[in-house]
């Protein structure tokens, strides 16, 4: 009884402890890193660029292509990297909640033994028997100082990360469809302008052959004729190859391998015509659109976190341990029967605690590695917001400039035509050579591919400037993963209510979650 008593009166001090180990956290709380941003654009006021909040999401949309539309729905649905990236969202998941489990006591075990002993005579001899056991231990080490609920700080930052590093690459997939769609499109557009250039130019190499032949003209207006037909005819297979690997590089994005299942495209076999109006965001929400600067600043808190960490190796870290058990010994039945005998109780309870002064300044030298990490993770946020920024110059630059130049070939072709027009009659009126309707005609080609050249420029560069401002993972997939895959990862692995809970979580993920801070 008086054993009894002192373990009773000993149990407070254990809770008291137990609810003292909340109270502390070391290691730096996080400071979000600044980033310094310009305060508007150096392309404000251009002609159809306006400052203004983004309100189409879905910026593909804006150049009303059925077939676009659909290409991007099916990568969405197909896209092999994308679906990798919602199962990293699970995994990190998972990781977390191996971090909040080590909250609570870390072991707990339940053991049991029977044995058969028969003691050598020469050693004295004594009795055969079995000694019988079976009980209960846990160990539970308390997060006195924080280390735990920084690791479930690492882990927390960790997992918005993942979501993060997949709408970046939803970002990603979506321009890298949209522009090998503007590819296609533009190299069969080339082809058309090459065959019917080859018209014109078959046309021409005929006249100046019949001339040739009754001798009313030389053969070197008919031998640059056909060299000007054919060279023109030389650019129809490179556009035929260049078709070819856009349709193969769509099919990779769509997740089938290229002439398993070809892609049947409608519509016209033409550029999309691009919005006049283009509305762009301001540089500070930057911060909030792109999931890459989400991402670095989630990566820059979950090393902060990591710092806290191994801080908390310093210090001692305190164990609450026990254990219950049965035993009995003797022979025959009885051993068994005395197992759950009033006297077969046993049991131990108290606290411990472990400090590893003595490191030889592994612990400081490791909370330096953590720490050098973490100024790393720090300025890559900065150079990630630089970056941003930079590409959205870029890509606003690239698109003014494209623009201008594919209005100023569109004239260009106009003259090209009516001068190829008018070279073509005054040489069959007789009233100029042959050299001018050469020179009309190689011009016309070349304009009509500077132009076209252009046009996909402008269109590519838009292209761009979407990816830049982090446009178009707002409406991300409800679907994490594939009903295939969720199918055969519940058949292999009780995965519980987890990936719903990680589905719902990730598609109503917030831009800047709020992470656990500690206290």
């Amino acid at each position: 009884m008086a054993k009894r008593h002192r373990f009773f009166t000993t149990l407070p001090a254990l809770i008291l402890l137990a609810s003292l180990s909340a109270c502390t956290t070391v290691g730096p709380d996080f400071v979000k890193p600044g980033a310094e941003l310009p305060a508007g654009w150096s392309e404000d006021g251009r002609r159809g660029i306006e400052v203004s909040p983004i309100e189409q999401p879905q910026w593909w949309k804006l150049f009303n292509d059925p077939a676009l539309n659909q290409l991007v729905a099916t990568a969405w649905a197909e896209n092999n990297n994308l679906e990798i990236a919602g199962l990293r969202v699970l995994e990190a998941r998972a990781q977390l909640g191996i971090a909040e489990g080590n909250i609570y006591p870390q072991t707990q075990v339940a053991a049991g033994s029977t044995a058969y002993s028969s003691p050598a005579k020469s050693a004295g001899g004594g009795p055969n028997g079995w000694t019988n056991s079976i009980g209960l231990s846990a160990s539970w080490e308390l997060d006195f100082w924080g280390r735990f609920r920084r690791g479930i700080e690492a882990t927390d930052a960790a997992f918005f990360a993942s979501m993060a590093a997949r709408d970046q690459l939803l970002i990603l997939l979506t321009a890298q469809v949209v522009d090998s769609y503007f590819v296609l499109r533009s190299n069969e557009e080339l082809l058309d302008i090459a065959r019917q250039n080859v018209k014109i130019q078959q046309r021409s190499f005929e006249i100046a052959s019949t001339l040739f032949r009754n001798g009313q003209d030389s053969e070197l207006d008919m031998q640059q004729a056909k060299t000007l037909l054919l060279s023109t005819k030389a650019t129809i297979p490179g556009y035929e190859v260049a078709i070819k690997k856009a349709r193969n590089a769509l099919s990779t994005l769509l997740g089938r391998a290229p002439g398993v299942d070809s892609i049947v495209l409608g519509g016209d076999k033409v550029i999309p015509s691009f919005p006049e109006q283009i509305n762009v965001s301001i540089p500070a929400e930057l911060l909030r659109r792109r999931p890459d600067v989400r991402q670095a600043e989630l990566a820059a808190r979950a090393q902060n976190a990591r710092v806290g960490v191994a801080t908390a190796d310093l210090y001692p870290s305190f164990s609450l341990n026990g254990t219950i058990g049965l035993a009995a010994a003797g022979t025959g039945n009885a051993a068994f029967s005395n197992l759950f005998g009033k006297d077969a109780l046993a049991y131990s309870a108290g606290p411990s605690f472990v400090w590893p002064f003595l490191n030889y300044g592994r612990i400081r030298n490791n909370i330096r590695v953590e720490d050098a990490r973490l100024q790393q993770a720090l300025i890559q946020y900065r150079e990630t917001v630089i970056q941003a920024a930079r590409e959205v110059e870029d890509a606003m630059t690239g698109f003014n400039g494209a623009r201008l130049q594919s209005e100023i070939t569109v004239e260009t072709v106009i003259s090209a035509k009516r001068s190829n027009e008018l070279s073509t009659l005054r040489y069959k009126e007789g009233f100029s050579d042959y050299q001018r309707v050469l020179d009309s005609q190689q011009a016309l080609f070349r304009q009509q591919q500077n132009m076209l050249n252009s046009r996909t420029a402008a269109a590519r560069s838009l292209v761009a400037l979407y990816k830049a401002l982090g446009s178009g993972w707002e409406n991300r997939p409800q679907q994490l993963i594939s009903e295939h895959s969720r199918s055969s990862m519940s058949e292999r692995t009780d995965w519980g209510d987890l990936l719903e809970s990680t589905q719902k979580q990730a598609h109503g993920a917030e831009p800047l979650p709020v992470l656990n801070q500690g206290p």
